[in-house]
């Protein structure tokens, strides 16, 4: 039996995400929770026939019950990034949001699992972590900042220059943050050895960082990318659940670093430096982060650069997100 919370059920990723856990045939209670219009998304997906209960809760006087005895809080909920925004101006807006959100599960559900969505991710899983510090409950191998959507970018369009790779089983380790230059695919250690030209390699980097930019334009205002995280962010929950199970299972994942600091060293040297949070590979296990995957082979030069240059902007990201909850003393 798996409860599971979806904060922000009724926007633009949480209606698909909800759709999608409901057909998750592990998931027995699925709490729906919004501060609009979540009653009749909840109507509608409860009518779908699997055998989880699905419960709505609709504004800020009903967020504690949403999250009382929940396993896996998602947390989809913010406002969407539009054209000309970019990830720290959403972090303004998210970044209370989340606040309060984990709060609430803080104090209702402390040992839940928590996997946050809502951008800017290398912000709002550092206050997640600070939230949780000072209600004196932070275990580092329970709390996820979702870059699952970086992966299957980097397996899709992979496909797109090489029709012959199956996107569906290739994995890119994709590594650092989950915004623009912080994305690190490392296209050099891909489960299926890719020869790709320089040019190649930096076409494919740079639409792999900048994705979202691409469905943010063709959406022409009305919104980011939110079927395709709809559908990462249930890749990963299904993935953590199975873990959960007993099942061993590798994602890529925004986590601290202190999860696994043995496991943490390879990255590091790497590049990953003093950072608290990095985006690794990781086995999940019961207790969520069992280890970190080391990488399997050498990156290459370019690689190693690029990481060099997403952990500078990491560490302003994520001082950001600290700050926002514990601000430095004047």
């Amino acid at each position: 039996m798996v409860s599971v919370a979806i904060l922000g059920a009724a926007g633009g990723i949480g209606q698909p995400l909800s759709l999608l856990m409901k057909l998750n045939a592990h998931v027995t209670k699925l709490n729906l929770y919004d501060i609009v219009n979540v009653p009749g998304v909840a109507a509608d997906i409860s009518h779908v026939a699997t055998n989880s209960e699905v419960k709505s809760f609709l504004g800020a006087s009903k967020l504690a019950e949403a999250v009382t005895g929940i396993d896996l809080a998602i947390i989809p909920a913010g406002v969407p990034r539009k054209p000309g925004m970019t990830r720290d101006d959403l972090f303004k807006i998210n970044a209370g949001i989340v606040k309060g959100l984990i709060e609430a599960i803080a104090e209702n559900s402390p040992r839940a699992f928590i996997c946050i969505i809502s951008n800017p991710v290398n912000s709002t899983v550092p206050i997640a972590a600070e939230v949780l510090k000072k209600r004196g409950i932070y275990d580092p191998k329970r709390l996820f900042g979702v870059t699952t959507l970086d992966v299957v970018r980097a397996s899709r369009f992979v496909r797109d220059i090489r029709p012959d790779v199956d996107a569906a089983t290739l994995r890119v380790p994709v590594v650092g943050g989950h915004s623009g230059n912080t994305i690190v695919p490392l296209l050099s250690l891909a489960s299926t050895p890719l020869d790709l030209s320089e040019a190649e390699v930096t076409e494919l980097t740079n639409r792999i960082q900048f994705g979202g930019d691409e469905v943010v334009k063709a959406k022409d205002g009305a919104g980011s990318a939110t079927l395709s995280m709809a559908y990462a962010g249930a890749r990963f929950a299904d993935s953590l659940i199975r873990a959960i199970k007993g099942e061993t299972v590798v994602e890529p994942t925004f986590i601290a670093l202190a999860a696994d600091t043995e496991g943490a060293e390879q990255y590091r040297q790497l590049g990953a430096g003093a950072l608290d949070f990095f985006a690794v590979p990781v086995e999940l296990g019961p207790q969520g982060v069992a280890r970190i995957v080391p990488l399997n082979g050498d990156v290459s030069s370019g690689e190693r650069k690029a990481i060099a240059v997403a952990a500078e902007a990491l560490a302003t990201n994520i001082s950001t997100g600290v700050e926002f909850v514990s601000p430095p003393a004047q």
